[in-house]
């Protein structure tokens, strides 16, 4: 069995590094669409920034580049970008000897990159640039975990971080486009659609799946339930369950631990869901997003053991 504060600090780098790209993304398309000088592309903006739990800050109040400043550099945001990696380098600090060169010099250079002196800079010159290159360095890291790594426990725990935290930030995306009426009104609009689409990393995807008819009820589905896109939030459970399963709980049997059972329990219903039998999308997206709490939970009982006060804050 991993030592506990080990497997709690690679699950974080996981949890840190997939909030961080998922930031930078919304942000990206945040700032694009406040280009259209129109009502939807405002409405895009602003639903961009609350999918993001604490960025509750109307674009019609605050510039969306002030917006993009406080999601991506703002070391005093608790889950801003350059917070999320500054703790999971501190995480991989502390167990250095459980991860290679390659992943370490990694999320060292982007830890660099996002506290420079010309980081600010960077940002208000040129957005969309240097997100793309924060998301496409967050791309490489994950590429050296899973090529570099020994796929053991710690490698198990490290991607059940990254996984646990998509599928929340997935639901709640999806609940903040799907989970009100003026959400639902504003994604008849294609612009919106296609926004949201990217939001998630998803838009070739979903088009080679449905070509390019983009509907409401096609792009839930697809975000929710598609087996094979690695976003959606079947895909993330599927994963967080094969992970869980490979890991031996306190009884020394993998695949008996109670994280485990949520997980299998979990990825079930979203198995077996049916699109015609969803009448309440938001009931849906608030279960799967209680039920991803309630495995963290599970997590920290069965893996982590230790006081509250010597964990890294989340």
């Amino acid at each position: 069995m991993m030592l506990a504060r080990v497997a709690d600090s690679l699950y974080w780098i996981g949890r840190y590094i997939e909030r961080a790209e998922h930031r930078c993304r919304l942000s990206d398309v945040m700032l694009t669409s406040t280009l259209d000088q129109n009502d939807a592309a405002v409405a895009v903006a602003r639903r961009a920034a609350h999918a993001i739990d604490e960025a509750q800050v109307a674009t019609d109040q605050v510039s969306a580049q002030d917006i993009a400043h406080r999601l991506v550099l703002d070391d005093d945001d608790r889950g801003s970008v350059v917070t999320a990696l500054s703790r999971a380098r501190e995480n991989a600090r502390q167990v250095r000897d459980q991860i290679t060169s390659e992943t370490w010099e990694r999320l060292n250079m982007l830890y660099l990159r996002v506290t420079s002196p010309s980081a600010e800079r960077a940002l208000s010159r040129g957005a969309a640039s240097f997100l793309h290159g924060i998301i496409a360095d967050l791309h490489l890291f994950k590429g050296a975990v899973d090529a570099t790594m020994s796929h053991g426990q710690g490698w198990r725990f490290l991607l059940l971080g990254v996984y646990l935290e998509r599928a929340q930030l997935i639901a709640r995306l999806l609940k903040v486009c799907f989970g009100d009426v003026a959400g639902r009104a504003l994604l008849e609009d294609h612009a919106t659609q296609i926004a949201v689409l990217r939001m998630a990393c998803a838009l070739e995807p979903y088009l080679r799946v449905y070509t390019a008819e983009v509907r409401p009820r096609y792009l839930l589905e697809f975000l929710l339930f598609d087996e094979e896109f690695p976003r959606s939030v079947r895909f993330s459970t599927q994963r967080m369950e094969d992970h869980l399963t490979g890991l031996a709980g306190p009884g020394g049997a993998p695949g008996r631990s109670r994280p485990a059972r949520l997980a299998a329990r979990l990825s079930a219903r979203l198995e077996f869901a049916d699109m015609d039998e969803i009448f309440a999308p938001s009931a849906l997206l608030s279960s799967v997003a209680e039920e991803c709490a309630s495995i963290h939970d599970a997590i920290y009982e069965t893996f982590v053991s230790y006081p509250l006060e010597q964990r890294l804050p989340a």
